[in-house]
């Protein structure tokens, strides 16, 4: 059974001209607040190390307060699949973002909807992702040894290359001041923010996560 993700198939796609926001790496009930006030669509949390990660206990006494029509991501990078089911379990997930070298089978076997990230260092990830198969693909920049919230961006044509086969969501570098000109350059389905928006890491500045916003649906 195919489990990646269909957005066409989620009850919380509610206009479909608006582009989708995702905001990850929350770690304080607050910063979750500040991010639905907004208007971003997801709130993501990281289970995979690293200055914004959680436990899932930290996450689920934040999803708890979260209205329904948010869908809760979790981060992952080769994980054990029971380990990854468990934290969706016990977190109220709606989707695996996999972050690490997971494989399609590996993917399809969660028994979960999921999104596969492709890393850009150039052109070859439109092939890789061309053969992952997927309706939806993430893509962020690759920063060797660091695997997410780098604060870099890579060439947002590429993007625009996978979006002829696969909706795109838009990570890597994106703040209030580039993400219309990424959107411009990209046409992504959705735009992924965590660094971009923040006073320090792990904790989202209100100004700069409204401004994101409004500059994402110019």
């Amino acid at each position: 059974m195919d489990f990646s993700l269909d957005w066409k198939d989620l009850d919380w796609i509610r206009a479909q001209w608006k582009r989708k926001l995702v905001v990850k790496g929350v770690v304080h009930p607050d910063d979750a607040a500040r991010i639905v006030d907004a208007g971003a669509d997801a709130v993501g949390f990281v289970f995979a190390g690293g200055p914004r990660a959680v436990t899932p206990a930290e996450a689920r006494r934040i999803t708890r307060k979260l209205p329904a029509f948010v869908h809760r991501v979790g981060v992952f990078i080769d994980a054990p699949a029971d380990h990854v089911r468990l934290i969706a379990r016990a977190v109220g997930l709606s989707w695996a973002q996999l972050h690490g070298g997971e494989s399609r089978a590996y993917a399809a076997g969660l028994g979960l909807p999921f999104v596969k990230v492709f890393r850009v260092a150039d052109g070859k990830v439109v092939a890789a992702a061309r053969r992952f198969r997927s309706s939806l693909v993430h893509l962020d920049t690759h920063v060797p040894g660091i695997a997410g919230g780098t604060g870099a961006t890579f060439d947002w044509g590429i993007a625009r290359r996978v979006g002829r086969f696969a909706r795109v969501i838009l990570a890597g570098g994106l703040t209030p001041e580039n993400v219309a000109d990424a959107v411009a350059a990209a046409a992504p389905f959705a735009v992924d923010v965590s660094s971009g928006v923040e006073s320090r890491p792990g904790r989202k500045d209100r100004r700069r996560l409204r401004r994101f916003i409004e500059e994402a649906h110019r």
